[in-house]
């Protein structure tokens, strides 16, 4: 299976509710925390084309400025169970 790469920044309430709800469903995931990290905050702009976290990579597809309510119908679509 595929392990999606999740952008997030310290201190995002939205960051940490999906986090959360990841880690709550055990869905596996690489986390990277552009906070203070130019290089990583270039990769996920050049992703998303924003700035703006969580943004997930899940194999091409992205989704960017999400919440959970975002989060859940985009895992349906990838077959996760939630």
């Amino acid at each position: 299976m595929i392990k999606p790469v999740l952008y997030v920044k310290t201190g995002c309430p939205w960051c940490d509710e999906v986090l959360d709800y990841l880690d709550a469903r055990r869905i596996a995931y690489e986390k990277v925390t552009v906070t203070g990290n130019r290089e990583a905050m270039q990769a996920m702009i050049d992703l998303s084309g924003q700035s703006k976290a969580p943004t997930m990579d899940w194999d091409g597809e992205v989704l960017a400025d999400f919440g959970v309510d975002e989060l859940v119908p985009f895992l349906r679509k990838k077959g996760v169970a939630v």
